[in-house]
């Protein structure tokens, strides 16, 4: 990707994106920290790339619109599940609260993000029904939270392949992709594991048609190092099967 080039396309769509940017200025990294500049960069580049894609004119086929629509139905899943957590008195405790509404409104800046790609195409949201319990302690809470960006990550990399020969609707899906694995690497630091999946029932190890045991240099790596090194795609049933329980 041109870096240059992006940031020129979208200034010319949104004008105001440079001011809004100016506050990730060296001043204020060295004030705030990293991190938490970091954490708001996302939503500002949803916001102006909605009115990039607002402004395309080419129209992407049936497939990939049926997979930016079932995108949005997991991002509309997503986006509830933590407006329902924050709006339950005493659930989030405040040391966690910062991330967690960070994560939320990521959720609703990928809502509106697919929504305007798609356009009149846009599915409409869902009804959702979460298992009892599900916000009745944060353990489970973020238990689900979990389940939910571990999916969503697998879900993202499994319609990759149907979406190359759309390039505005495969550049929006991977730039949410990247993002829900930043949430799924969070949610499980917060519950004390590492950063990354590690499937032990997982036993085999194959990327883009390659198996990962027989490139060179791979002597004293581990299955569960090739286990945590890369996230299993999942196809749209498999998904869906997971997603059912809240449909």
């Amino acid at each position: 990707m041109n870096l240059f080039k992006l940031l020129s396309d979208i200034e010319k769509a949104d004008p105001e994106v440079s001011e809004r940017f100016s506050f990730y200025s060296r001043r204020n990294l060295l004030k705030f920290g990293s991190n938490l500049l970091a954490a708001g960069i996302p939503t500002v580049v949803a916001a102006s790339l909605n009115q990039a894609f607002a402004q395309t004119t080419s129209a992407p086929s049936q497939a990939a619109i049926d997979t930016a629509n079932f995108a949005l139905t997991l991002e509309y899943l997503e986006d509830e599940f933590y407006r329902t957590g924050l709006a339950t008195a005493g659930l989030v405790p405040a040391s966690d609260l910062a991330v967690i509404n960070q994560i939320s409104k990521h959720e609703t800046a990928h809502v509106n993000l697919l929504k305007t790609a798609l356009g009149a195409a846009a599915i409409a949201k869902p009804t959702f029904k979460f298992p009892a319990g599900t916000f009745s302690t944060y353990a489970t809470f973020l238990a689900t939270a979990r389940a939910l960006e571990d999916t969503g990550v697998q879900a993202y990399k499994g319609q990759v392949g149907t979406l190359v020969n759309d390039k505005l609707i495969l550049q929006t899906a991977l730039q949410i992709h990247s993002v829900e694995a930043r949430h799924a690497s969070e949610v499980r630091r917060m519950m004390g594991m590492k950063g990354w999946v590690s499937d032990p029932t997982q036993t085999t190890f194959t990327q883009a048609g390659v198996s990962l045991k027989t490139l060179p240099n791979v002597t004293g790596i581990t299955d569960d190092n090739f286990r945590g090194a890369f996230d299993e795609p999942l196809t749209k049933q498999q998904v869906m099967a997971i997603a059912a329980s809240f449909l």
